[in-house]
């Protein structure tokens, strides 16, 4: 199986268990990994015959930008999902960074991972 990725996706939402947190968007970066099999695309040279990871960075960024969830593992895993099931990938991995979130680490977050790659 091949892996198409799309990395470094900066998308603002309102994320955290605090009430400061709750009040205010905060940033995000999100990378995805997505199993997809681009045998067919690299013969036909054609988007329809791929996934199309603009279409999949358009459809993550509504969703995360809309949602407001309190954990980023709830998040990770609600990503996963639509990825699997819209996009009708076997397996993905999203990892989601909320920089910041504890002042003397340089970056913090989480990897969900949900499938099975063949």
């Amino acid at each position: 199986m091949d892996i198409i990725y799309l990395h470094g996706l900066k998308i603002d939402c309102v994320i955290g268990i605090w009430e400061w947190e709750r009040r205010c968007k905060q940033s995000l970066t999100i990378d995805l990994d997505m199993a997809a099999d681009i045998a067919k695309a690299a013969a036909t040279d054609h988007i329809d015959d791929t996934l199309d990871y603009k279409t999949v960075a358009k459809r993550i960024v509504e969703f995360v930008g809309q949602s407001e969830f309190q954990l980023v593992e709830t998040l990770g895993e609600n990503i996963a999902t639509v990825l699997r099931q819209e996009f009708d990938i076997p397996w993905c991995r999203v990892r989601i960074n909320k920089k910041g979130a504890i002042r003397s680490a340089r970056d913090v977050g989480v990897v969900v991972e949900r499938g099975q790659q063949s």
